[in-house]
């Protein structure tokens, strides 16, 4: 069987360089290798709120940010959450295939209900991960790119497959995590990068909005630049977002501004941050909503046929429909 590469985001807001450099450009070089789907887990964004805010317009500017790094609907399938109910369908025979004990356990699910905004734990947030081995399964995927914090959905992913096999014959793969050494960025304040938080640099951001941001960024009292994670993390990681953008060592960036101080820091990585994004921003330009709406139609047909045929197999693996003749 060849390999298969599933991934995606929720439709929460516009995606920012954190999600270029840790996940984005390796789907553009992934697509280049594998058969790939990009899912837009619209459903997802319910999982951890009770607001689930402008889905239909995240939705749109998502589809536009991946277009505009560089993800190729030619050979990549983008596809909403929403529009493909077979995909939805596999859900319940696979939580038959789980424990309530064993989703309870799951430390990512107990990390994300404690950081939910909810006023109270959705049935959907605990079955979250049988959720995710849906959307990996429906395709069969067998490569998925993710961080450490991911690690146990997709165990949970390959427990789901393996017990489906082993109940009714084989018909799903065991995915496989695909762990690569992705740069981490905090946020500019020196939290964790986020969306909500207004500490991240969106792709779509002006040039304006991108220096405004910088200038805000936290840095310290030393005015000698030196690249030091553990003592001084906020210059660190405003010279590794820079030594990206420009493809160089934050330690040669920093030995070149030296004495410069936070001013001259604040400025390379700026002028950094601006010419990376602007091919970027120029393609995004280009595109307007028609063109994210007919890929997002285009992705929806190629991936519900794909799940009305995975859904057809498993339903005749349970013995739930007549056999085709």
């Amino acid at each position: 069987m060849n390999d298969i590469v599933l991934t995606g985001d929720r439709p929460t807001g516009p995606l920012h360089l954190g999600h270029y450099f840790g996940s984005l450009a390796n789907r553009v070089e992934l697509q280049g290798r594998y058969p790939m789907y990009v899912l837009v887990a619209d459903y997802q964004v319910i999982t951890d709120r009770d607001t689930p805010g402008e889905i239909r317009r995240n939705t749109t500017d998502l589809v536009l940010d991946y277009l505009a790094v560089g993800i190729d609907p030619a050979r990549a399938v983008i596809f909403q959450h929403s529009a493909i109910p077979e995909l939805n369908q596999l859900l319940l025979p696979f939580l038959s295939l789980v424990s309530v004990a064993e989703l309870r356990r799951n430390p990512t699910v107990k990390d994300e209900i404690a950081h939910s905004s909810q006023r109270a734990v959705s049935g959907l947030m605990f079955t979250y991960p049988v959720h995710q081995a849906a959307d990996i399964l429906f395709c069969k995927g067998t490569l998925v790119p993710v961080g450490k914090d991911q690690l146990p959905h997709v165990e949970v992913t390959r427990l789901v497959a393996r017990r489906f096999n082993e109940r009714y014959g084989t018909v799903f793969p065991l995915p496989e995590a695909m762990m690569g050494e992705q740069p981490l960025l905090k946020g500019l304040d020196g939290g964790k990068m986020s969306k909500s938080r207004g500490n991240a640099i969106a792709l779509s951001a002006t040039e304006d909005e991108t220096a405004a941001l910088i200038r805000k960024a936290r840095t310290d009292a030393e005015r000698h630049i030196t690249f030091d994670e553990e003592r001084r993390p906020e210059v660190a990681n405003l010279l590794t977002l820079a030594g990206l953008c420009l493809g160089r060592s934050p330690r040669e960036l920093a030995g070149e501004i030296g004495d410069g101080g936070a001013a001259t820091l604040k400025r390379v990585t700026t002028e950094a941050v601006n010419e990376f994004l602007r091919p970027i921003r120029k393609r995004r330009a280009e595109l307007g909503e028609g063109d994210a709406r007919r890929i997002l139609a285009e992705g929806n047909e190629r991936a519900r046929e794909r799940a009305v045929l995975t859904l057809e197999e498993v339903q005749q693996a349970m013995g739930l429909s007549a056999s085709r003749s």
